[in-house]
């Protein structure tokens, strides 16, 4: 087995990988890659796929895993994803039970458990971006730009920051929302000020979002937050912070397979933490698409 590890140097942590070397030598084939540029470990996990690579490693923050999955999405089926997760925030490694401790994470990668997980392809304006974790629009995609400006001084505690930040620019979208699922297709006309698409359970270092989100059933999960005034905004993120938001119903939720919202005036939409867009948006699961190696508790045989 041939092994690529694509590291982001800048990541959080990335200079503690410097003392798993005997460790990454337990790996068989592997060879270290460092990435020199945005957008350079995509191109280096497209590179790993024509050269026939079985496992890629994203070494780095959630910015780097997005970079990735970007990168194996030329044929998802070719190589196995893992993660060494060295950001600030390493959300999607929490969903899959990967510890952020290098070490730990490393122990993850040489027990090989693996999982069939979900793609999603994002689409705004044209532009197009697969991820794994969460997209979000409105609210949440002006914090996500806020706190990208802000990451390398306040680290998790940005996303707080540019919360507080974007508070004076709350602003309502009326919005039109189509959702494709199990039960047929429901539309939705609300004025919001958030939509946030999930794949994933957390944003914004260890926020739980979607606390019940799977990986693999196919499906995203949808929290829209209708506009409502700013003191009922207060009283609902403590319960967004501590996950017990679900039976809230000042908040709209469901499941879809497929999803596509327009706004006025345009939603800026964010892709695991990256500004993708502000036009129209469209978004579908590819199930079960990637195989991943994961966590202990969320480990289970591939499909053949």
């Amino acid at each position: 087995m041939k092994t690529w590890i694509i590291l982001n140097p800048k990541a959080g942590s990335a200079d503690e990988l410097e003392d798993l070397g005997t460790a990454l030598a337990r790996l068989p084939g592997t060879e270290i890659w460092v990435t020199q540029w945005k957008g350079h470990a995509e191109e280096l996990a497209r590179q790993a796929l024509e050269k026939g690579i079985d496992l890629v490693v994203a070494a780095g923050g959630d910015g780097t895993l997005n970079e990735v999955v970007n990168g194996l999405s030329m044929d998802f089926g070719r190589a196995r994803l893992g993660l060494l997760p060295l950001g600030t925030g390493n959300d999607f490694a929490r969903t899959i039970n990967v510890p952020a401790d290098p070490k730990g994470a490393m122990e993850i990668l040489l027990e090989g458990r693996s999982r069939r997980i979900d793609v999603v392809q994002a689409t705004v304006g044209g532009k197009s971006r697969w991820f794994l974790n969460v997209s979000a629009g409105g609210f949440g995609g002006l914090v996500s730009e806020k706190a990208g400006e802000a990451k390398e001084r306040w680290g998790p505690l940005a996303y707080m920051r540019a919360a507080v930040d974007v508070l004076p620019d709350l602003q309502t979208f009326e919005t039109s929302i189509v959702l494709e699922g199990l039960d047929g297709t429901e539309r939705l006309r609300v004025d919001t000020y958030n939509v946030v698409i999930s794949n994933g359970r957390y944003v914004a270092a260890g926020i739980p979002v979607a606390p019940r989100a799977e990986v693999d059933d196919g499906l995203l999960d949808v929290m829209i937050a209708p506009a409502t005034t700013i003191p009922q905004l207060a009283l609902l993120v403590p319960k967004v912070l501590l996950g017990q938001h679900l039976d809230d119903d000042r908040l709209i939720f469901r499941r879809a397979a497929r999803i596509e919202i327009e706004s006025d005036p345009p939603m800026v939409f964010n892709v695991d933490g990256e500004i993708l867009g502000e036009e129209c948006a469209a978004f579908a699961v590819q199930p079960r698409a990637l195989e991943m190696v994961v966590g202990p508790e969320e480990a289970e045989q591939p499909s053949a």
